[in-house]
């Protein structure tokens, strides 16, 4: 490194340092202009400028290093907004009125439907980019585990690739090249969180809140799009009025048990912190890399490409997670369903946002690319119908009562046999040899 570096905080490296390194890695065969333009960078001089100029923020925090690899997750929220932006439209006076009057009309049917009681938060509004402000926290504690993986191994495998005798002047620039895979994640999960951006219709798109207080929310230029396409007509605020009933019933949910949205959250980033990166695969993509298509780089990032494949250990984790997620997904829509029973034209609503879901929604594929964690559509439909069964067995209010404790709720096996979880309940509950003593009474008359 140069002299000059003595007067930058903290002895951050020279920008003239950090040129000649990349200059040397292009000479190696590296095209430096590539990799930024697969990082969602063009390639022009102003790009790269830029580019620089991220990879140095990321040794900087207010003033002081910080560990390089670490995600400059300002730069995501910052792409992510930008693809937020692009045909963004702000909330009229007229979809206000008809989100809020939906909402009005939610919390007095969701009161008949469930014994989870209404929430005080005032729900919020919002708009693509608002959306992305508020995700982020969540979003963030759930990629970090991968993040610190991704960057470290992308930048081990982008240092294999270079000759012996250029690994010694790289040694000293190891931050810079994790750095650099810090920022390629960064630009990844912007890429991701932008487009659910546009996507997204509530607070819980993703089976968990946004909130940390559970306070419900609409992307409203989001849910009048969904609406038009279900081509209604007239009908269309009974749309609204569904997507409502889903969103507020989650919010329900996840307030009454307060201790669902942390559990899931732990189970996911423990699951993550387990993920192993395939450098094989890394390190195919480096060799195979056509600089005249960036976009494979970017692909191999986006889809999970260097994710390894599974361990038992980690499938076990996996499909805890999914049941939960099941769990909460069928609870909501079994409590919808009954809660939209006087909308006409609820089931049709219910039933597309069901493909939506099947089709590789924007859950799916958001928790695809940052922990290779796939949602799975049939689960949801049978644990809806096992939530049927026990509110038909038991009543609402103790089918609900099992959200009191986590050790209360429906296992994968329960879910994929409903009938006999519903018999044990009865059991406990002595509802069935109640009804058996009757119908007993009654043939002895």
């Amino acid at each position: 490194m140069s002299d000059n570096n003595e007067n930058l905080p903290n002895g951050m490296p020279d920008p003239e340092d950090l040129r000649r390194i990349w200059q040397e890695m292009l000479n190696q065969g590296l095209d430096p202009e590539a990799l930024a333009e697969a990082a969602g960078f063009d390639g022009s001089p102003e790009s790269m400028q830029a580019m620089f100029a991220n990879i140095q923020g990321a040794f900087i925090n207010q003033g002081s290093i910080v560990d390089a690899s670490q995600v400059n997750w300002g730069e995501a929220a910052k792409k992510a907004k930008e693809i937020a932006a692009a045909g963004a439209l702000a909330l009229d006076d007229q979809s206000r009125k008809k989100v809020l009057d939906a909402i009005g009309i939610a919390n007095l049917w969701l009161n008949e439907a469930t014994e989870i009681s209404s929430i005080s938060l005032e729900p919020k509004l919002l708009s693509r980019m608002l959306w992305v402000d508020d995700a982020m926290p969540l979003f963030r504690e759930l990629a970090e585990p991968v993040a610190d993986r991704m960057n470290h191994a992308l930048a081990e495998a982008i240092q294999s690739q270079l000759p012996e005798e250029f690994a010694a002047s790289l040694k000293s620039a190891g931050d810079l090249m994790r750095a650099a895979g810090a920022m390629m994640f960064a630009m990844q999960l912007g890429q991701a969180l932008g487009q659910l951006s546009r996507e997204a219709l509530n607070g819980s798109e993703i089976g968990l809140p946004i909130y940390q207080d559970q306070r419900p929310a609409f992307v409203v230029q989001n849910m009048i799009a969904f609406a038009q396409s279900l081509e209604l007509g007239l009908d269309a605020d009974q749309a609204y009025i569904f997507l409502v009933l889903r969103e507020m019933a989650h919010a329900r949910l996840f307030k009454h048990s307060r201790w669902l949205r942390e559990k899931v959250v732990a189970q996911i980033r423990e699951y993550a912190a387990g993920i192993t990166l395939d450098t094989s695969k890394m390190t195919d993509i480096a060799e195979e890399y056509d600089p005249q298509n960036p976009e494979e780089l970017r692909i191999a990032l986006e889809t999970g490409a260097f994710l390894s494949q599974r361990t038992d250990a980690q499938q076990q984790a996996l499909d805890r997670i999914e049941t939960n997620l099941a769990l909460i997904e069928g609870w909501v829509d079994a409590v919808s369903s009954e809660a939209a029973r006087r909308l006409p034209k609820g089931a049709a609503v219910q039933e597309a946002i069901r493909r939506r879901r099947a089709t590789g929604g924007p859950a799916e594929r958001t928790f695809a690319t940052l922990v290779g964690l796939e949602l799975r559509p049939k689960r949801m439909r049978e644990a809806a119908e096992l939530w049927r069964q026990i509110g038909a067995a038991v009543g609402s209010e103790r089918r609900d009562a099992l959200w009191n404790h986590p050790d209360l709720l429906p296992t994968s096996a329960d879910i994929d046999q409903p009938a006999g979880f519903v018999a044990r309940l009865k059991a406990e509950l002595g509802i069935g040899d109640a009804m058996d003593q009757a119908l007993r009474d009654l043939l002895d008359e």
